[in-house]
């Protein structure tokens, strides 16, 4: 044990020496004014309008694996639960005619949800030899990184964050206080 705190590991993480830290996420991560503190993010719910093609975009595709699929009979619906590499999940849903989602112009709630990988152009590469639209690449003015964004079957954003370096899966940085 050391004598870092949480908050600044998170700060040497996002501070490339390029660019100013991100704030937001140095205040997102730990409060000591908070008795209680939430632990991260367990699971991201989507409901789909088509099971099965949205089942293959996010289990071909994509590749993550799936946990437990459920079909719950008295609401007609699926319940798909899929792992990400990180230890969180997708619960992916199927309704009887949902309405569709709002995209443009975007509206409150949730707006995207970010994947990290390591190479945002193989990826990006990777999705399109699949069929999937692919926005061009970018760089994030404030921490330096690459990322790009695309959709699911359902107009859904996705985006795709860079993190070249690993880090982002070192526990260690989340771990040592």
């Amino acid at each position: 044990m050391s004598d870092i705190t949480n908050t600044e590991l998170i700060a040497r993480y996002f501070y490339t020496g390029k660019h100013k830290p991100n704030l937001v996420y140095l205040h997102a991560c730990h409060r000591e004014d908070i008795p209680l503190q939430l632990s991260g993010i367990h699971h991201v719910a989507i409901i789909c309008s088509d099971y099965k093609k949205s089942k293959v975009f996010y289990t071909e595709i994509l590749g993550l694996k799936i946990i437990a699929e459920n079909f719950r009979q008295q609401r007609n619906s699926y319940k798909l639960d899929l792992a990400l590499p990180n230890g969180g999940q997708i619960e992916l849903f199927s309704f009887p005619s949902p309405p569709a989602r709002a995209n443009h112009p975007e509206a409150a709630g949730l707006r995207h949800l970010a994947f990290v990988v390591q190479s945002v152009e193989q990826y990006s590469a990777y999705l399109a030899s699949q069929g999937v639209d692919v926005e061009p690449v970018r760089v994030d003015e404030y921490t330096g990184r690459k990322y790009t964004f695309f959709a699911d079957p359902d107009g859904l954003p996705l985006e795709l964050y860079e993190d070249d370096s690993g880090e982002f899966f070192n526990e260690r940085l989340f771990n040592e206080q």
